[in-house]
């Protein structure tokens, strides 16, 4: 028989009924995210976060053209349907590639075959198929939350459609939760304020180094619509105790200046005996209108660690030093 599966804490997702492990998983690596990982590895980095207590569990069509949602749905699927939240995103529908070139690492980022192309839509038939879609992929019969993802060029667009589309399916109850996923604060602040959403997925915009999605989420704690934090440590510059010469801040390598700020965030964490990354890990879950960190994990050693992270003490004192 197999031990009993660790308890996480857990908190309420907004209004929406739902509540979520404060600790996520953020399945973009099990897509091949930069480099190539087996099925193996993939589903060994889902079973230790199951055991670890994790039960929230983040994907899109974006990753690794649909991989990821395969993967993370074959993983699960020995797992009872009402026992973990599961969240996937729409605006990018897969499609066949007219002129393949072999691979996706150029223009998506992802080390899989490029025999599918992504085509923006979001539309509220777009919506629609894109969902029908990735439940085929993922092999459940729901999903429970649902982001329009980065309609940085379509905002317009995700407010009168895709919203309304997913306020829809959450209205006859074939979803839980409508949100919308972004690296930046703006866009979801208009929505937030003009649409009906349960939660933002704000990636890289509130963390122990950059502030400044915190307008966002001091309205959100307002309205009640949940913050889920996502990319914990601004892409890279935050992973490690201490950040490295050339190290990536938000998808790009840090200028001078972005790297001497981490690095007197990393001075401060060493004066009380707490790596930068356990400080990061935990910052966002700080903020009233936080109800979850997803952090990426593509292998048994991330999950380990994010979760050492998230039940490692922090003193009071290293957040009153961090501001």
């Amino acid at each position: 028989m197999n031990p009993p599966a660790a308890v996480m804490p857990t908190r309420p997702l907004g209004r929406t009924g739902l509540n979520v492990s404060t600790l996520g998983f953020g399945a973009a690596g099990i897509g091949n995210l930069g480099y190539a990982g087996s099925d193996l590895a993939a589903a060994r980095a889902v079973d230790v976060a199951w055991e670890a207590g994790i039960r929230h569990f983040d994907t899109a069509p974006h990753y690794g053209l649909g991989l990821s949602e395969r993967r993370l749905g074959a993983a699960l699927r020995a797992q009872p349907r009402d026992a973990y939240v599961l969240s996937t995103k729409v605006g990018r529908l897969l499609r066949p590639h007219p002129a393949p070139t072999g691979s996706d690492l150029a223009a998506g980022g992802f080390d899989v075959p490029d025999d599918l192309v992504r085509v923006w839509d979001f539309t509220a038939a777009g919506v629609a198929r894109s969902i029908e879609e990735s439940l085929t992929r993922l092999g459940v019969d729901r999903i429970d939350i649902v982001y329009v993802h980065d309609p940085d060029d379509a905002v317009d667009e995700a407010i009168s459609q895709a919203i309304p589309a997913l306020i829809a399916l959450r209205d006859q109850g074939v979803i839980r939760a409508v949100g919308v996923g972004m690296n930046q604060w703006q866009a979801p602040l208009r929505m937030v304020l003009e649409t009906d959403l349960d939660v933002v997925m704000l990636a890289g915009r509130y963390t122990l180094l950059d502030r400044s999605g915190e307008h966002l989420l001091d309205e959100c704690a307002r309205r009640g619509v949940a913050v889920v934090a996502a990319a914990p440590f601004n892409s890279g510059i935050l992973a490690r105790p201490w950040p490295q010469d050339g190290a990536s801040f938000n998808y790009a390598p840090a200028s001078g200046e972005v790297l001497q700020q981490a690095r007197r965030l990393a001075e401060t964490c060493q004066e009380f005996d707490v790596a930068l990354p356990v400080a990061a890990l935990q910052f966002p879950l700080r903020h009233p209108a936080v109800a979850a960190v997803v952090s990426g994990m593509r292998s048994a050693e991330h999950v380990t660690a994010a979760v050492t992270g998230l039940r490692t003490p922090v003193p009071d004192g290293l957040w009153q030093a961090t501001g």
